[in-house]
């Protein structure tokens, strides 16, 4: 790893105006740098210096030139050094954390640059761990962050699963490995009563969803006593919580069949098998189905992948939402509770609630907002990044 001495140093062009980055934000794109030729050399994950146009220092940056996001800020020292004992603390802080917030060792343990380690996401399941570096200093040092994590927090299997959007602007390949440790099959989660099994090898993301814990646990409550149906359930998220909270049957929809036999698994670990049932198909084609049965639910939950992933997709991704909306607002029985989530950063929370009120206005039902759930706290928000508060699930009451 580079020494704070020897690092090569990069900076700011005159037009860029240096407080922003001086208040805490965390990124420095390509119009706001001198992108010389040295500095277009650097091979991405190098670690550099951020100075001013006045060549005042402003900290310690990875950069990658292959991405819109060209500098990351690692350490506001100028001083920093980004080696093994440097990691191990950001890592120990973040675990102080989250074992201030969870009893049991499950839950994200590393949000990116929530806590300080830009690109990086670590999700933690009792002694494994998934680690996702979507950023090239992460990629490259991926190793180097495995033992101190390691040594961190005890865990036994580093899965390293590199795939993904992310990774994809950054320039990175796609792989998904062991770096430590063995892992057998499917790793069960207990949460919320019950047991999620995740595939931190072969499934989505690191493998389960911890950010929507706290929705679930919520949307759980008002299903008590009738029945739910689940969009886009993946591994049973709001189902499997659900049933344990209480209600009578749960359908879960997704168009993943080995997403959907892992919430099968679940159900028959948790005990729910006999009131859960799993269909596999294209939700909006489900919906239709379930609509021309003239099929009715007390709770219809649809948690959708990213519809908006970037402002470009932004129109489109709003229409889906509101089709979402309109569609699952019809399988709603009267009174009963609708809860519509997204995970596109590009969707703010206005936009979004915008989107799914014309959806509900449409299927003809008057709505009630409960509640406006966002990722639970071991998902920190950066509070000069906006991206790091990417979940909102809006939770209501529908009459008509």
């Amino acid at each position: 790893m580079e020494n704070a001495v020897s690092l090569p140093v990069i900076r700011l062009n005159p037009k860029a105006d240096p407080r922003a980055i001086r208040r805490g934000a965390p990124w420095v794109f390509a119009d706001e740098l001198v992108l010389d030729r040295r500095t277009r050399a650097l091979a991405p994950g190098s670690i550099a210096r951020l100075e001013d146009a006045e060549r005042r220092p402003l900290g310690v940056v990875a950069v990658n030139p292959l991405s819109k996001i060209v500098a990351r800020m690692l350490d506001p020292d100028p001083e920093a050094v980004i080696d093994r004992a440097w990691l191990a603390q950001r890592l120990a802080r973040a675990l102080a954390l989250r074992e201030r917030l969870h009893d049991a060792p499950f839950y994200r343990l590393v949000h990116a640059e929530g806590d300080g380690l830009p690109g990086l996401v670590i999700d933690r399941f009792g002694d494994v761990t998934a680690m996702q570096p979507n950023a090239a200093w992460a990629d490259r040092l991926a190793g180097e962050i495995a033992a101190a994590l390691q040594e961190v927090a005890g865990v036994a299997t580093v899965v390293l699963n590199a795939s993904g959007r992310a990774r994809v602007l950054e320039g990175l390949a796609e792989e998904t490995r062991l770096i430590a440790g063995t892992l057998s099959g499917p790793v069960p989660v207990p949460m919320n009563g019950v047991t999620y099994m995740a595939d931190l090898l072969g499934g989505q993301k690191t493998g389960l969803y911890y950010d929507q814990r706290e929705n679930h646990a919520f949307a759980a409550r008002l299903a008590k006593g009738g029945r739910v149906l689940d969009l886009f359930t993946h591994v049973g998220g709001f189902a499997l919580a659900a049933l344990a909270g209480g209600a009578t049957r749960a359908l879960a929809v997704d168009s993943s069949a080995p997403a959907l036999a892992l919430a099968e698994a679940g159900a028959r670990a948790s005990g729910l098998a006999e009131c859960f049932e799993a269909r596999r198909g294209d939700v909006f084609a489900v919906l239709e189905a379930l609509a021309g049965e003239g099929a009715a639910f007390e709770t219809v939950v649809a948690d959708p992948p990213a519809f908006a992933p970037n402002r470009a997709a932004l129109e489109k991704g709003l229409r889906a939402y509101e089709r979402v909306a309109l569609m699952a607002a019809a399988r709603v029985a009267p009174g009963g509770f609708l809860v519509l989530c997204s995970c596109s950063h590009a969707a703010g929370l206005d936009a979004f609630r915008t989107a799914s009120l014309r959806g509900i206005g449409r299927a003809g039902r008057r709505a009630q907002l409960l509640r406006v759930g966002f990722a639970g706290p071991d998902h920190p928000q950066h509070p000069a990044l906006a991206e790091t508060g990417y979940l909102k699930a809006l939770f209501f009451r529908l009459d008509g």
